[in-house]
C-alpha cells in the first residue's frame, strides 16, 4: 500500500471517529485523546491531520455539503410533464436522505448547531445555496406557464419540507427506521399531488 493511500485511510478513519465520538458525547466533551483512541491512531496522527477540534468538526461538516452536493443539480425540461420532473427531484432527494453517512453527518451537524449555532451556521448557509437547484427548476416552470406566480424559494421548502417530515426529521431526531420502498413512494407522489394542487397553472 501506498503512503499516500495509507494516509487518506488514517485520515478517513479520523473523521469516523469523531463523528462517533461527537454523537455519543457531543463537541466539547469530545476529547482529541478520545477521537485518537477510536480511529487506533496516535494524537500526534489526529493533529498532523487536523490542528484542532474546530477544524475537525468543520471538515465534518464539508462532508455533509459534499453529500448534499454531490446529486446532479435539477434542470427543468420543458418537453417532460412537470409532475415526472418533481417526482425525479424528489426521489433524488430522498435516496440522499437514507444514505446512513449522510445522516450521522446531518446528527452531529445539528446537534452542534443546537448547542454553538455560529459553528454552524456557514454551513447551514452552504445547505440552503443548495436548495436553491430546486428553486432554480420551479422558477423555470414559472416562467414556461406550468406553475402559478410565487417565491420560487418558498414553494421549494414547501415541496422538500413535506418529504424531510417522513424521511429525515424521524429518522435523525428520533433513531426512526427509514421508509421502505412502498412508503416512499407514497410520500414522495403524495408531496408532488399536493403541491401541485395548490401551485399547477
Amino acid at each position: 500500500m501506498t503512503t499516500s493511500r495509507l494516509t487518506d485511510r488514517k485520515r478517513a478513519a479520523i473523521v469516523q471517529a469523531a463523528i462517533a465520538e461527537f454523537r455519543a458525547n457531543g463537541f466539547d466533551a469530545t476529547s482529541m485523546d478520545r477521537v485518537a483512541a477510536t480511529a487506533g491512531v496516535s494524537k500526534r496522527t489526529v493533529y498532523n491531520h487536523f490542528p484542532s477540534k474546530d477544524d475537525l468538526f468543520a471538515q465534518i461538516l464539508e462532508e455533509l455539503w459534499d453529500c448534499s452536493a454531490s446529486a446532479a443539480p435539477a434542470l427543468y425540461r420543458a418537453d417532460q410533464p412537470l409532475r415526472t420532473q418533481l417526482m425525479e427531484l424528489l426521489r433524488q432527494k430522498v435516496a440522499l436522505l437514507r444514505d446512513p453517512y449522510f445522516l450521522d453527518l446531518a446528527r452531529v451537524a445539528i446537534a452542534e448547531a443546537i448547542h454553538t449555532p455560529e459553528r454552524a451556521r456557514s454551513m447551514v448557509a452552504k445547505l440552503s445555496e443548495k436548495e436553491e437547484g430546486a428553486a432554480a427548476l420551479l422558477r423555470a416552470a414559472q416562467a414556461d406557464g406550468k406553475l402559478k406566480a410565487g417565491d420560487p424559494a418558498f414553494m421549494a421548502t414547501v415541496l422538500q419540507g413535506q418529504l424531510k417530515t417522513f424521511a429525515f426529521w424521524p429518522q435523525v431526531a428520533m433513531a426512526q427506521p427509514g421508509l421502505d420502498e412502498a412508503q416512499e413512494t407514497a410520500v414522495v407522489e403524495t408531496a408532488v399531488d399536493m403541491f401541485l394542487c395548490y401551485w399547477g397553472a
